[in-house]
């Protein structure tokens, strides 16, 4: 079955940097993209980041430059590396195949300004 554990959310402020990871299983990176998802405080989940079954990055404009999305097919794990954080960044941060399926937890990202 598929499961997703996210981690390495925490408090930082603007212009810190935090390295998000996700634990994936019962997924095959070879053939499935996969993608961060940032759901900020009354606003839908959008996908911020993502890598594709190729490993090709694609980001979102409000990310892009500051952003780094990576995976380790080894140890089904996809890496998200925050730099330049900004307040907007604000949200829970998810992991999931693009398209989305199941959801993990997330991990809550606070940057304060």
């Amino acid at each position: 079955q598929v499961q997703l554990v996210e981690s390495g959310g925490g408090l930082v402020q603007a212009g810190g940097s935090l390295r998000l990871s996700c634990a994936a299983s019962g997924i095959s990176f070879r053939f499935n993209g996969m993608g961060w998802y940032r759901q900020a405080p009354g606003k839908q989940r959008d996908l911020v980041a993502e890598i594709t079954r190729w490993g090709f990055p694609n980001y979102a404009d409000s990310v892009k430059g500051r952003f780094t999305i990576s995976r380790d097919i080894a140890q089904k794990t996809v890496y998200l590396q925050m730099t330049s954080l900004k307040p907007e960044d604000t949200g829970v941060y998810y992991c999931n195949t693009v398209p989305a399926g199941h959801w993990g937890q997330g991990t809550q990202v606070t940057v304060s300004s």
